[in-house]
Protein backbone atom coordinates (compact mmCIF):
# COMPACT_ATOMS: atom_id res chain seq x y z
CA UNK A 1 0.00 0.00 0.00
CA UNK A 2 1.18 3.25 -1.06
CA UNK A 3 1.84 6.01 1.94
CA UNK A 4 0.11 9.22 0.23
CA UNK A 5 0.47 11.28 3.44
CA UNK A 6 2.32 14.33 2.65
CA UNK A 7 6.04 14.43 3.62
CA UNK A 8 7.43 16.80 6.41
CA UNK A 9 8.42 20.16 5.15
CA UNK A 10 12.37 19.62 5.97
CA UNK A 11 12.05 16.27 3.72
CA UNK A 12 10.28 18.51 0.81
CA UNK A 13 13.06 20.97 0.93
CA UNK A 14 15.78 18.43 1.05
CA UNK A 15 14.34 16.24 -1.91
CA UNK A 16 13.66 19.76 -3.96
CA UNK A 17 17.21 21.23 -2.47
CA UNK A 18 15.88 24.27 -1.39
CA UNK A 19 16.27 26.10 1.67
CA UNK A 20 12.93 26.26 4.08
CA UNK A 21 13.00 29.84 3.89
CA UNK A 22 12.44 29.78 0.32
CA UNK A 23 9.99 27.21 0.58
CA UNK A 24 7.55 29.06 3.19
CA UNK A 25 8.06 31.82 1.41
CA UNK A 26 6.63 30.43 -1.91
CA UNK A 27 4.04 28.61 0.24
CA UNK A 28 2.73 31.88 1.55
CA UNK A 29 2.52 33.63 -1.74
CA UNK A 30 0.16 30.78 -3.23
CA UNK A 31 -3.15 32.73 -4.41
CA UNK A 32 -6.15 32.62 -1.18
CA UNK A 33 -9.27 32.40 -2.21
CA UNK A 34 -11.28 35.80 -2.10
CA UNK A 35 -14.26 34.51 0.20
CA UNK A 36 -15.61 38.32 -0.47
CA UNK A 37 -15.78 37.89 -4.05
CA UNK A 38 -19.08 36.14 -4.74
CA UNK A 39 -20.25 39.07 -1.82
CA UNK A 40 -19.00 41.81 -3.76
CA UNK A 41 -20.31 40.37 -6.71
CA UNK A 42 -24.07 40.25 -6.14
CA UNK A 43 -23.51 43.60 -4.05
CA UNK A 44 -22.04 45.57 -7.47
CA UNK A 45 -25.45 43.47 -8.86
CA UNK A 46 -27.79 45.21 -7.12
CA UNK A 47 -25.70 48.92 -6.07
CA UNK A 48 -26.24 48.46 -10.83
CA UNK A 49 -30.18 48.02 -10.10
CA UNK A 50 -30.56 50.45 -7.21
CA UNK A 51 -28.21 53.31 -7.25
CA UNK A 52 -29.53 54.75 -4.19
CA UNK A 53 -29.48 51.65 -1.56
CA UNK A 54 -27.50 52.11 1.60
CA UNK A 55 -25.69 49.09 2.93
CA UNK A 56 -28.56 48.25 5.14
CA UNK A 57 -31.26 48.26 2.14
CA UNK A 58 -28.69 46.02 0.19
CA UNK A 59 -28.44 43.68 3.03
CA UNK A 60 -32.08 43.26 2.61
CA UNK A 61 -31.52 42.47 -1.05
CA UNK A 62 -28.71 40.30 -0.45
CA UNK A 63 -30.89 38.25 2.09
CA UNK A 64 -34.03 38.48 -0.24
CA UNK A 65 -31.08 36.84 -3.02
CA UNK A 66 -30.74 33.98 -0.22
CA UNK A 67 -27.19 35.66 0.79
CA UNK A 68 -27.27 35.66 4.36
CA UNK A 69 -24.27 38.27 5.06
CA UNK A 70 -24.05 40.14 8.37
CA UNK A 71 -24.59 44.42 7.65
CA UNK A 72 -20.87 45.40 8.77
CA UNK A 73 -19.60 43.28 6.15
CA UNK A 74 -21.76 44.50 3.45
CA UNK A 75 -20.68 47.75 4.90
CA UNK A 76 -17.44 46.96 4.80
CA UNK A 77 -17.50 46.04 1.21
CA UNK A 78 -19.13 48.76 0.00
CA UNK A 79 -17.11 51.47 1.83
CA UNK A 80 -14.11 49.64 0.40
CA UNK A 81 -15.16 50.06 -2.99
CA UNK A 82 -16.66 53.35 -3.55
CA UNK A 83 -20.04 52.01 -3.53
CA UNK A 84 -21.60 53.76 -0.40
CA UNK A 85 -24.24 56.60 -1.30
CA UNK A 86 -23.00 60.16 -0.85
CA UNK A 87 -26.14 62.19 0.39
CA UNK A 88 -26.54 65.59 0.54
CA UNK A 89 -27.52 66.08 4.09
CA UNK A 90 -29.45 68.88 5.20
CA UNK A 91 -28.80 70.29 9.10
CA UNK A 92 -31.85 70.95 10.42
CA UNK A 93 -32.11 73.94 13.23
CA UNK A 94 -32.20 72.82 16.56
CA UNK A 95 -31.81 75.64 18.69
CA UNK A 96 -33.96 78.90 18.04
CA UNK A 97 -32.48 81.64 20.19
CA UNK A 98 -34.48 84.62 18.40
CA UNK A 99 -37.12 85.38 21.78
CA UNK A 100 -37.59 87.43 24.21
CA UNK A 101 -37.70 85.80 26.74
CA UNK A 102 -35.22 86.01 29.67
CA UNK A 103 -31.73 84.87 28.99
CA UNK A 104 -29.26 83.77 32.52
CA UNK A 105 -25.64 83.89 33.12
CA UNK A 106 -22.74 81.39 31.91
CA UNK A 107 -22.66 80.21 35.84
CA UNK A 108 -20.34 77.00 34.09
CA UNK A 109 -17.87 79.12 32.60
CA UNK A 110 -16.39 79.62 36.56
CA UNK A 111 -17.55 76.26 38.23
CA UNK A 112 -14.70 74.03 38.85
CA UNK A 113 -16.60 71.17 40.10
CA UNK A 114 -15.46 68.22 42.61
CA UNK A 115 -18.50 65.78 42.36
CA UNK A 116 -21.27 64.93 40.85
CA UNK A 117 -24.44 66.98 40.49
CA UNK A 118 -22.32 70.72 40.36
CA UNK A 119 -22.36 70.65 36.64
CA UNK A 120 -25.03 69.85 34.15
CA UNK A 121 -25.03 70.23 31.03
CA UNK A 122 -27.46 69.87 27.69
CA UNK A 123 -28.25 70.14 24.31
CA UNK A 124 -30.17 69.27 21.62
CA UNK A 125 -28.88 67.57 18.19
CA UNK A 126 -30.74 65.78 15.23
CA UNK A 127 -31.12 61.92 13.96
CA UNK A 128 -31.83 61.66 10.31
CA UNK A 129 -34.25 58.71 9.85
CA UNK A 130 -34.84 57.98 6.12
CA UNK A 131 -36.75 60.99 4.89
CA UNK A 132 -37.09 62.76 8.24
CA UNK A 133 -35.34 64.06 11.22
CA UNK A 134 -35.88 63.57 15.04
CA UNK A 135 -34.17 65.38 17.36
CA UNK A 136 -32.22 64.34 20.46
CA UNK A 137 -32.20 65.94 23.61
CA UNK A 138 -29.29 65.14 25.97
CA UNK A 139 -28.04 66.01 30.01
CA UNK A 140 -24.52 65.16 31.27
CA UNK A 141 -23.17 65.29 34.01
CA UNK A 142 -20.07 67.49 33.75
CA UNK A 143 -17.72 66.07 36.29
CA UNK A 144 -18.36 62.11 35.64
CA UNK A 145 -19.49 62.67 31.87
CA UNK A 146 -22.10 60.61 32.28
CA UNK A 147 -25.23 60.54 30.44
CA UNK A 148 -28.31 61.21 32.57
CA UNK A 149 -31.38 61.91 30.77
CA UNK A 150 -32.21 61.62 27.15
CA UNK A 151 -35.06 61.51 24.74
CA UNK A 152 -35.73 61.31 20.91
CA UNK A 153 -39.01 62.89 19.56
CA UNK A 154 -39.98 64.05 16.61
CA UNK A 155 -40.88 67.34 17.65
CA UNK A 156 -38.32 69.68 18.90
CA UNK A 157 -40.38 71.27 22.05
CA UNK A 158 -40.01 71.63 25.40
CA UNK A 159 -41.67 68.33 25.88
CA UNK A 160 -38.76 67.36 24.31
CA UNK A 161 -36.06 68.88 26.84
CA UNK A 162 -38.44 68.09 30.00
CA UNK A 163 -38.86 64.46 29.39
CA UNK A 164 -34.85 64.08 28.84
CA UNK A 165 -34.89 66.30 32.43
CA UNK A 166 -36.95 63.91 34.09
CA UNK A 167 -34.86 61.23 33.35
CA UNK A 168 -31.84 62.66 34.88
CA UNK A 169 -33.51 64.01 37.88
CA UNK A 170 -35.13 60.42 38.30
CA UNK A 171 -31.46 59.04 37.89
CA UNK A 172 -30.11 60.84 40.54
CA UNK A 173 -32.95 61.95 43.08
CA UNK A 174 -34.41 64.97 43.40
CA UNK A 175 -32.87 65.91 46.83
CA UNK A 176 -29.59 65.13 45.21
CA UNK A 177 -29.73 68.11 42.59
CA UNK A 178 -30.83 71.35 45.03
CA UNK A 179 -28.20 73.94 43.54
CA UNK A 180 -26.99 72.14 40.90
CA UNK A 181 -25.81 74.34 37.93
CA UNK A 182 -27.89 73.48 34.23
CA UNK A 183 -25.79 74.86 31.74
CA UNK A 184 -27.36 74.95 27.97
CA UNK A 185 -27.79 77.17 25.38
CA UNK A 186 -30.59 80.16 24.90
CA UNK A 187 -32.65 77.63 22.63
CA UNK A 188 -36.19 78.32 23.82
CA UNK A 189 -36.72 75.09 24.72
CA UNK A 190 -34.68 75.44 27.69
CA UNK A 191 -35.46 79.10 28.50
CA UNK A 192 -39.47 78.92 28.15
CA UNK A 193 -41.50 79.16 31.27
CA UNK A 194 -42.63 75.39 31.62
CA UNK A 195 -38.52 74.09 31.69
CA UNK A 196 -37.33 77.37 33.91
CA UNK A 197 -40.44 76.21 36.22
CA UNK A 198 -39.33 73.13 36.75
CA UNK A 199 -35.58 73.69 37.18
CA UNK A 200 -36.52 76.49 39.58
CA UNK A 201 -39.06 73.73 41.61
CA UNK A 202 -35.84 71.59 41.27
CA UNK A 203 -33.88 74.00 43.37
CA UNK A 204 -31.49 74.28 40.08
CA UNK A 205 -29.61 77.40 38.31
CA UNK A 206 -30.05 78.16 34.90
CA UNK A 207 -27.01 79.01 33.35
CA UNK A 208 -26.42 79.54 29.22
CA UNK A 209 -23.44 80.70 27.13
CA UNK A 210 -23.35 83.06 24.91
CA UNK A 211 -25.53 83.00 21.21
CA UNK A 212 -23.66 81.48 18.88
CA UNK A 213 -20.94 80.48 20.47
CA UNK A 214 -20.48 76.76 20.67
CA UNK A 215 -17.37 76.39 23.12
CA UNK A 216 -19.65 78.35 25.62
CA UNK A 217 -21.66 74.34 25.86
CA UNK A 218 -18.44 72.50 24.74
CA UNK A 219 -18.92 69.28 27.10
CA UNK A 220 -22.27 69.04 25.51
CA UNK A 221 -21.25 69.46 22.04
CA UNK A 222 -18.58 66.89 22.67
CA UNK A 223 -21.17 64.56 23.05
CA UNK A 224 -23.24 64.79 20.44
CA UNK A 225 -20.10 64.80 17.86
CA UNK A 226 -19.39 61.04 20.00
CA UNK A 227 -22.97 59.60 19.48
CA UNK A 228 -22.69 61.13 16.01
CA UNK A 229 -19.42 59.60 14.83
CA UNK A 230 -19.43 56.20 17.05
CA UNK A 231 -23.53 55.82 16.53
CA UNK A 232 -25.85 58.24 14.33
CA UNK A 233 -23.90 58.12 11.39
CA UNK A 234 -22.63 54.39 10.60
CA UNK A 235 -26.50 53.32 10.44
CA UNK A 236 -29.52 54.45 8.28
CA UNK A 237 -32.14 53.95 10.84
CA UNK A 238 -34.86 52.91 8.82
CA UNK A 239 -37.74 53.69 11.75
CA UNK A 240 -38.44 55.96 14.77
CA UNK A 241 -38.51 52.92 16.80
CA UNK A 242 -34.90 51.64 15.61
CA UNK A 243 -33.67 54.99 15.21
CA UNK A 244 -34.90 55.07 19.72
CA UNK A 245 -33.68 51.45 20.41
CA UNK A 246 -30.30 51.77 19.04
CA UNK A 247 -29.55 55.34 20.85
CA UNK A 248 -30.95 53.87 24.38
CA UNK A 249 -28.32 50.77 23.51
CA UNK A 250 -25.34 53.31 22.92
CA UNK A 251 -26.30 55.28 26.03
CA UNK A 252 -26.01 51.94 28.21
CA UNK A 253 -22.83 51.30 26.12
CA UNK A 254 -21.76 54.84 26.69
CA UNK A 255 -22.13 55.07 30.87
CA UNK A 256 -21.35 50.88 31.49
CA UNK A 257 -18.45 50.13 29.00
CA UNK A 258 -17.09 52.54 26.29
CA UNK A 259 -13.29 54.93 27.96
CA UNK A 260 -13.38 58.02 28.31
CA UNK A 261 -9.88 60.30 28.31
CA UNK A 262 -10.96 63.09 30.34
CA UNK A 263 -11.47 60.63 33.01
CA UNK A 264 -8.95 58.56 33.46
CA UNK A 265 -10.30 55.84 30.24
CA UNK A 266 -12.65 54.40 32.19
CA UNK A 267 -16.44 54.53 31.89
CA UNK A 268 -18.37 57.10 33.34
CA UNK A 269 -20.40 54.41 35.99
CA UNK A 270 -16.90 53.07 36.68
CA UNK A 271 -15.62 56.34 37.22
CA UNK A 272 -18.59 57.50 39.60
CA UNK A 273 -17.92 54.12 41.78
CA UNK A 274 -14.31 55.23 42.07
CA UNK A 275 -15.48 58.34 43.63
CA UNK A 276 -18.15 56.59 45.64
CA UNK A 277 -15.53 54.00 47.59
CA UNK A 278 -13.10 57.10 48.02
CA UNK A 279 -15.49 59.34 49.81
CA UNK A 280 -15.40 62.04 47.01
CA UNK A 281 -19.12 61.10 46.11
CA UNK A 282 -21.81 60.61 48.03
Amino acid sequence: MIDRSPLPAQNTCSALEVSRTAYYQWKNSAPKPDIDAPVLAKIREIAGEFSRYGYRRVTKELYRREFVVNHKRVHRLMKQNGLLVKCKRLTPKTTNSNHSLQRYPNLAEKANEQAINQVWVADITYVRILDEFAYLALIMDRFSRKILGWELSRNVDANLTLTALKMAVISRGKEMVRRCIHHSDHGVQYLCGQYIQALKELGMLPSMGEVGNSYDNAHAESLNKTIKNEEVWINEYETFEEAYESIARFVRIYNGKRLHSSIGYVPPNEFEQQKLNTGEVS
